[in-house]
């Protein structure tokens, strides 16, 4: 069971670690102090459930439904290219004084919408938890299963926390009106590459 755990914990963390959209907006939310470990929290949930769901059989539902996870990828699309024009435009725009960052503070509502938007419609995020960690899974059993599956949510738990409480920790330097605007730029081609390589797949 521990060799299981440990594949795990180092599966999931090399699908996690990764910079991808979830981990650019836990950052951005961290450096605001805004709802940060509520951002981590949902993306740490819906990793659990997609995680569990691959590895206890979904993983070959949703290979079977292409369909599906073609309305995934254009609503993704959408998403990360509104997402990575609204981070160039804070770019473009903003003074990025202290009063300014107070205020683009968003409500707990509002980050919760954003947080499963940003999660729920990456296909990247299903391929990697139902698809690859799910297929990996199903060659354990019984108990090395779930200790498969604990290592990988393990992985999760510790990145997205250790992102939100690092990005909260250093936010007074990170702060500082350079380092931001290059983070809104950075976080914007992060959003526009991803969204690029899901019109490049359906194409």
């Amino acid at each position: 069971m521990l060799t299981a755990t440990i594949q795990g914990l180092l599966l999931g963390g090399s699908m996690i670690i990764p910079i991808g959209a979830q981990n650019a907006y836990i950052l951005n939310q961290g450096i605001k102090r805004n709802h940060h470990f509520l951002t981590a929290s949902i993306c740490i949930l819906c990793d659990a459930l997609l995680i569990s769901a691959g590895v206890f059989g979904a993983g070959s539902l949703l290979a079977l439904n292409p369909d599906l996870l073609q309305i995934i990828t254009w609503g993704g699309i959408v998403f990360l290219s509104v997402y990575g024009a609204m981070s160039f435009r804070s770019a473009w725009q903003y003074q990025y004084g202290k009063t300014e960052l107070d205020s683009t503070h968003k409500s707990r509502k509002m980050v919760v919408m954003a947080t499963l938007a940003v999660t729920l419609l990456n296909p990247h995020v299903y391929l990697d938890t139902v698809v690859v960690l799910g297929s990996v899974g199903n060659q354990f059993s019984g108990d090395n299963r779930l200790a498969f599956a604990a290592g990988t949510i393990l992985a999760s738990i510790l990145w997205f926390y250790g992102l939100a409480f690092s990005a909260a920790k250093f936010s007074n330097w990170l702060n500082q009106p350079k380092i931001q605007r290059v983070i809104d730029i950075t976080v914007g081609c992060i959003m526009w590459v991803i969204a690029s390589s899901l019109y490049r797949n359906l194409a």
